[in-house]
């Protein structure tokens, strides 16, 4: 019997790994019809389906889930934001915008998060955005914003 879209993503959340690595990829498969149930589980309450949900929308890879995973840069899990950073990278070209804009928000962790992917994602016209953060008062910050206009200079 096929599981439906929302029982998957409830399964992110098992202990069993191999359960949840069953759920992942079945979510992956029906990637068309899970979309808006994997944006709307990054809000989820359960750190574990956040991490899942980012994770499975960077592998998907729809612009969709874009606003939403910058949204989640603002999570409070350290390795939430972190898939959602990642996820983001994957983009590419419709995730620079965004990023750039949120590379002013107040929260230092966010802007090295956007700074990170937009130097994975390696787009020249994110540089002057990142250039203005070399001065940022957080030194994770500016290290990321460093080293982001290196890797998209090389």
């Amino acid at each position: 019997m096929e599981r439906t879209i929302d029982e998957l993503i409830e399964l992110l959340n098992d202990k069993d790994d191999f359960v949840v690595e069953d759920a992942v990829g079945e979510l992956e498969l029906r990637k068309e019809e899970s979309l808006d149930s994997l944006i709307e589980a990054l809000s989820n309450r359960k750190k574990n389906i956040r991490l899942h949900a980012a994770t499975l929308l960077g592998a998907i890879g729809d612009p969709k889930a874009i606003p939403a995973l910058v949204s989640t840069l603002k999570d409070n899990n350290k390795l939430v934001r972190r898939e959602a950073s990642t996820a983001l990278s994957r983009m590419g070209e419709p995730a620079v915008d965004p990023l750039i804009e949120i590379l002013d928000d107040e929260d230092w962790r966010v802007r090295g998060a956007a700074a990170w992917a937009l130097g994975n994602i390696g787009d020249e016209k994110a540089i002057p955005a990142l250039e203005k953060l070399l001065d940022d008062e957080s030194g994770f910050v500016k290290q990321g914003a460093q080293s982001a206009i290196k890797s998209i200079k090389k």
